[in-house]
């Protein structure tokens, strides 16, 4: 069942905290100028291929080269083929920075898409900053992420998915007008400044009752003890803000106790392993924000059909975001001569349409854009709520 909601969206996933970083070095042919483009368009991939969040960054880079495969297969931009150097951050706010740094001084190029988690993206901005070469965060939803302490717009840091307060927006909507709660669980990752935002943004904008508000951590893998609380609580849904390594450990823990209530999350929970953790046959009655989905569009299934004929697998949202945002950078090279162009060009994006819907970049660089909500049942996608954007 697809319903169609419409109100504003800012364009997330961020990890806990963010984390500083060094300036990055000068260099002769990469500065406040930009970089030159040459024969080919070089696009920098930073993504996390190890540690920690590696199911992001690894789909992420699929998607990614999925994109400049199609592009160059057409003739590339302005007849010029894409070159990637995809680079390896672990899952690391340093590596992040320090591989920014060598992209734009060793490699030279022309854009970075990547990293795909919040504080890797702010580790790496600066770096981005100083050499004058955009960045597109695929993935990254900490609100304030793409404005100064000052308040203004960075210039070359630019987002293709929603923040994290759209999110708990979607939540309380959905959980309102689509499952009918009344009374709420709340239950998220009180390590996360990620879901943290999200939580603090569902409570403001739920008009029902919170019946039962409780914590847990990053890492923890027995939730027994807060299960059996929250199961003797009167509630209509549990809202669990969190990524998908706790959230399918809680899901499998949850249905197993016999809570059968619905669960829903954001879009941290868009991962298989969520599927994989939680167990097939507890997955039903789950729902979780995404920025995509296949059901949605024909350039959406387009992407999906070319995605699992080149990887054999189904993409996930934020393969789908890695993929949207390479086309936005071609979009954005097109006619330029600097990564400064493509930066000026990127900033003016509006009416692009992606596998992940339509979107124009507002002055903050936060896309407007729809956003779908996920219904999972027996670890099957059966439903896509989609919410458009004014």
């Amino acid at each position: 069942m697809t319903k169609q909601v419409r109100f504003a969206a800012l364009a997330l996933l961020s990890t806990a905290f963010l984390a500083a970083c060094g300036a990055a070095p000068g260099s002769s042919n990469a500065t406040a100028e930009g970089t030159a483009i040459g024969d080919t368009l070089k696009v920098g991939l930073n993504f996390e291929l190890t540690g920690d969040v590696s199911a992001y960054g690894n789909v992420g880079k699929n998607g990614a080269q999925l994109a400049i495969d199609e592009i160059n297969q057409n003739g590339g931009v302005d007849g010029k083929k894409i070159e990637a150097f995809a680079k390896d951050n672990k899952s690391d706010n340093a590596e992040a920075a320090t591989v920014t740094t060598n992209l734009t001084t060793e490699s030279q190029v022309n854009a970075i898409v990547g990293p795909m988690v919040s504080s890797a993206v702010a580790a790496a901005t600066p770096n981005a900053e100083k050499a004058a070469v955009p960045l597109v965060a695929p993935a990254a939803t900490l609100d304030n992420l793409t404005v100064d302490k000052e308040g203004n717009t960075r210039t070359y840091l630019f987002r293709a998915t929603f923040i994290d307060s759209y999110q708990g927006q979607v939540l309380s909507r959905f959980a309102t007008e689509d499952l009918k709660a009344k009374k709420v669980a709340l239950y998220y990752d009180n390590s996360s400044d990620y879901a943290k935002g999200i939580a603090k943004e569902f409570k403001k904008q739920f008009k029902g009752d919170i019946a039962s508000e409780a914590t847990f951590q990053a890492k923890d893998t027995d939730f027994q003890s807060a299960l059996t609380k929250l199961k003797d609580a009167d509630f209509d849904a549990i809202i669990m803000p969190g990524y998908y390594q706790e959230a399918g450990t809680i899901i499998k823990q949850a249905r197993e106790m016999g809570i059968d209530t619905p669960i829903l999350g954001p879009d941290g929970f868009a991962d298989d392993k969520l599927i994989e953790l939680a167990g097939d046959k507890n997955t039903s009655n789950v729902y979780y924000v995404s920025g995509y989905s296949a059901n949605t569009s024909t350039k959406a299934s387009d992407f999906a059909k070319a995605y699992k004929e080149k990887y054999g697998e189904e993409p996930s949202m934020f393969a789908a975001l890695g993929y949207d945002s390479v086309y936005m950078v071609a979009k954005a090279a097109k006619g330029a001569k600097t990564s400064k162009d493509i930066a000026g060009n990127l900033a003016k994006t509006k009416d692009f349409e992606g596998a992940t819907g339509t979107m124009t970049l507002d002055k903050s660089h936060n896309p407007i854009k729809s956003v779908s909500v996920v219904g999972l049942t027996d670890g099957k996608e059966s439903s896509a709520t989609v919410v458009e954007a004014d």
